[in-house]
């Protein structure tokens, strides 16, 4: 039954909330209500729509942070910068890339035959990065790198509390370290997402800055969607 007066919310002093309407503003996002139902610990993955994950790093909010990262030049990857806006990282995007190199060259020698790509670590005292290494002779990761990648990680997170909070880069829109499917596009953000989920991992996820551009979709706070999605792509009302 619907209470005669229902409560207001105001967002805003100052009746700001009609200079704030949401098309003045080009870049944004359609928040919608995540999944309903049972409550269950480890069962999402938490999308960090409207958070900056360096600020997030530099505030102490993670432990453990996942990215790409390769053996040519990480220059222009989020782990440059992350090393660097760190101040007990001892590490350098040059550091970095020669020791990525490093073991890559070592173990192209010594066990060929692994399943990549590997997972490097980087400890920067406050914070901890494990890096996915793009494989040999590739200029981009795919959703196979990406799984087995993340199998690793989630094995490398289990029973470490230590290591937890962690969150990852969602490996869309990628300057230095792409990930692309076999027909040579990028995958969608539902892929990634369910990449990750099916591989074991149950972190926080940060968007890609481009996905900011689609205000006029609806979109979750978290993985996996809302059943009523897979109702409406069958064609249910």
């Amino acid at each position: 039954m619907k209470h005669e007066h229902e409560p207001r919310i105001h967002l805003y002093d100052g009746g700001a909330e009609s200079l704030m309407t949401s098309d003045q503003f080009p870049d944004r996002v359609s928040l919608l209500p995540g999944a309903g139902g049972k409550i269950s610990p480890g069962e999402r993955l938490r999308i960090m729509w409207g958070q900056d994950m360096l600020r997030d790093l530099l505030d102490g909010r993670y432990r453990t942070v996942i990215c790409g990262v390769n053996s040519h030049d990480n220059s222009h990857g989020i782990i440059a910068q992350v090393v660097d806006l760190m101040a007990t990282s001892q590490w350098t995007a040059k550091t970095v890339t020669s020791y990525a190199r490093m073991f890559q060259e070592s173990v192209s020698v010594h066990a060929a035959s692994d399943k990549e790509p590997y997972v490097l670590k980087f400890d920067l005292d406050s914070v901890l990065i494990l890096g996915l290494l793009r494989p040999l002779g590739r200029d981009h990761f795919t959703l196979e790198n990406l799984e087995h990648g993340f199998q690793t990680v989630a094995k490398m997170l289990h029973d470490r509390r230590d290591r937890h909070p962690v969150a990852s880069v969602s490996f869309l829109n990628a300057r230095a370290n792409r990930l692309l499917t076999r027909d040579g596009v990028e995958p969608s953000f539902e892929t990634v997402l369910r990449t990750m989920y099916n591989s074991g991992f149950r972190g926080d996820v940060y968007p890609a800055p481009a996905s900011w551009r689609f205000g006029n979709v609806g979109v979750f706070p978290s993985y996996p969607f809302p059943g009523g999605l897979e109702r409406m792509r069958a064609g249910s009302s």
